[in-house]
C-alpha cells in the first residue's frame, strides 16, 4: 500500500477514491467472469497462506477461541467464496422468460449486471466474516469496492488493510480504514450500494446519507432475538443448542445470539437447571478463566452491559453468575428470571453474556409477547409440538426462524440472511449477496418482421376491435377482426 493510500481518508480523498473506483468499474474489467473468478480465488488463497494471522487478530481483538474463528468466520468464508467460485457462471447467465403475443415475433431475458461502486461497512463483532462475506458477494456480481472495516476491532481492520491489496486487483476493491470522520468522508458521496452492518442507531444515519444520492442499502441491525422454549422437548439437546448459541457465539455478542428466553412458569425451574449444567460442562466451574469464552470487545460495551446488570429493576433476579472483572474485560455467563419487561435488559439489545429468562402463563403467549416488540433479527422455538410450530412459522415475523436450534441458518448459503423492520434491510449470503449486488435488467430482443398496421395510428375502428381482442387473449376475435367479418 502507498503512502498516500496510508493517510486518513477526508472528504476531498473520498471523492478521489469514489471517482477512481468508477474510472476502473467503467473500463469495463470487473464485468467479466475471469476478472471475478481471479479475485474470488485470491480470496481463498490469502485464507488458506494466512489463516494462523487471521486467528491471531481476532484473539487480539476478542480473545476468541482458535475454534470459532476457524469455525464461525474463516470455514464459513471459504465455504462462500467456493460456492460463488462454483456458481458464479450459472448466476451470470441471463435468465429466459416468456415473451408476449403482442410483441410477437421476440423473446425476452433478465441481465444480471453490476451495479457499479459499491460501499461495504462492516461490524467488528465477526470482523472478518461480516467484512468479507459481503465483499466475496461484490466482486461476484462485477462490482468495485469500498471495505470499511470496524475500527473496534483494530487488529483485524490492519490485517484487512495489509493483506487483501496482495490478493486481489487493487484499483477495484480498496480497504479504508478509520473511525467515524472517516465513515463520514466516505457517506458523503454517491455509490451505488451500501451494505451495513451493525445497530439501529447508525443504520438510521447511513439510511439518511443513502437517501440523499438515492443510493440503495442493505442493513443488517440485529435485535432483541427471543428462543421460546416449550416443555414438549428434549431438555438436554435443548439446553445445550441454546447455551452453545448464546455463549459460544463470542459470548453473546452476536447480532443472532439469543437475547431472551420465553417459557412457562411451571417449567422454568427444570430449563434453569438444565442450563446450569450445560453452561458448567463447558465452561468449567469458574468461567472467568475458561479459554472458551471471548472477552467483552473493550471498556465501552463492558460498561454498557455492567449498567444493564446493575439496573436496580433486576435486583434479585441473578440465578447464575454475574461476576465481571473489569480489567480482563470478562463477564462471566449469567441467567435471570422473571426480569420485568420495562428493565433495561428488556428493552435494549444485550449484546453480551446476559441471558433474562420471561414466564408466561401459557406458551402460546410467548407469540403475542414477541409481536408485540419490534421484529428480530432471529426467532427460535424449541418444542416437539408440530401445531405450535405451525402457528409459530406462520404467526412470528422476524428475519429468519429456527426451530430446535439457535444461530445454525446463518450457516445455510441457501438461505437469505437479513433483517425485517428494525431488525435490517435486504438481505444476503450464497447467491442472495450476488442479487444484492446485481441489477436485474430487464431486455426484450425483436427482428424488423411481426409488423402490424393496428398499432399504428390512424386508430380505426378495425383496428381497435383488432387491438381490444388481442390484449384480452381472444384468438377469435383477432382472426374475425382480421378478416373483417363481425362477431356475432
Amino acid at each position: 500500500m502507498s503512502e498516500d493510500e496510508q493517510r486518513p481518508i477526508n472528504d476531498s480523498r473520498a471523492y478521489e477514491l469514489v471517482k477512481s473506483l468508477r474510472v476502473s468499474f467503467n473500463s469495463g474489467k470487473t464485468r467479466s467472469y475471469a476478472w471475478r473468478a481471479f479475485q474470488l480465488k485470491g480470496i481463498i488463497r490469502m485464507m488458506d497462506e494466512k489463516e494462523e494471522e487471521i486467528m491471531n487478530a481476532l484473539h487480539a481483538d476478542l480473545s476468541k477461541p482458535r475454534l470459532e474463528s476457524f469455525v464461525h468466520e474463516i470455514s464459513l468464508a471459504k465455504s462462500t467464496c467456493s460456492l460463488a467460485l462454483k456458481e458464479l457462471q450459472q448466476w451470470m447467465k441471463p435468465e429466459k422468460v416468456s415473451s408476449i403475443l403482442t410483441a410477437f415475433p421476440s423473446s425476452a431475458e433478465i441481465l444480471p449486471e453490476p451495479l457499479g461502486v459499491v460501499l461495504i461497512i462492516s461490524a467488528w463483532n465477526y470482523p472478518f466474516l461480516l467484512a468479507i462475506d459481503p465483499v466475496i458477494g461484490a466482486i461476484a456480481a462485477g462490482n468495485s469496492v469500498v471495505l470499511k472495516p470496524s475500527e473496534i476491532a483494530p487488529s483485524t481492520s490492519a490485517l484487512f488493510a495489509r493483506l487483501l491489496p496482495k490478493y486481489i486487483d487493487n484499483s477495484c476493491i480498496k480497504v479504508v480504514e478509520g473511525t467515524v470522520p472517516e465513515t463520514t468522508a466516505l457517506l458523503e458521496h454517491k455509490w451505488d450500494k451500501i451494505l451495513y452492518t451493525g445497530n439501529a442507531k447508525v443504520g438510521r444515519i447511513i439510511m439518511a446519507a443513502a437517501a440523499k444520492h438515492l443510493t440503495p442499502i442493505v442493513l443488517e441491525l440485529g435485535g432483541k432475538c427471543p428462543v421460546v422454549v416449550d416443555s414438549n422437548v428434549d431438555l438436554k439437546v435443548a439446553s445445550k443448542r441454546i447455551v452453545v448459541g448464546k455463549w459460544g457465539s463470542n459470548n453473546g455478542q452476536a447480532c443472532i445470539a439469543p437475547d431472551y428466553i420465553i417459557t412457562t412458569k411451571s417449567f422454568a425451574p427444570q430449563l434453569v437447571d438444565a442450563l446450569k449444567i450445560s453452561l458448567k460442562s463447558f465452561y468449567g466451574e469458574n468461567p472467568m478463566q475458561s479459554e472458551d469464552l471471548s472477552r467483552i470487545v473493550n471498556s465501552n460495551h463492558f460498561a454498557r452491559i455492567i449498567r444493564l446488570l446493575d439496573d436496580e429493576k433486576i435486583s434479585g433476579k441473578i440465578i447464575h453468575g454475574g461476576e465481571r472483572d473489569e480489567k480482563l474485560l470478562k463477564i462471566a455467563p449469567t441467567l435471570l428470571l422473571d426480569v420485568p419487561d420495562d428493565s433495561l435488559i428488556m428493552q435494549e439489545e444485550i449484546f453480551g453474556p446476559l441471558l433474562p429468562i420471561v414466564t408466561v402463563d401459557n406458551i402460546e403467549e410467548s407469540i403475542d409477547l414477541i409481536n408485540s416488540k419490534p421484529k428480530p433479527l432471529s426467532a427460535y422455538l424449541f418444542t416437539k409440538n408440530k401445531k405450535l410450530e405451525e402457528k409459530f412459522v406462520r404467526a412470528v415475523s422476524a428475519g429468519g426462524l429456527l426451530i430446535n436450534d439457535t444461530i445454525m441458518h446463518f450457516a445455510n448459503p441457501n438461505l437469505p440472511f437479513g433483517g425485517v423492520g428494525e431488525s435490517g434491510i435486504g438481505a444476503y449470503h450464497g447467491k442472495f449477496s450476488f442479487d444484492a449486488f446485481s441489477h436485474r435488467k430487464a431486455v426484450l430482443h425483436r427482428s424488423f418482421g411481426g409488423e402490424v398496421s393496428a398499432r399504428y395510428p390512424p386508430y380505426t375502428a378495425q383496428k381497435q376491435k383488432f387491438l381490444r381482442a388481442l390484449l384480452s387473449g381472444d384468438i377469435i376475435g383477432v382472426i374475425l377482426a382480421i378478416i373483417g367479418f363481425p362477431r356475432s
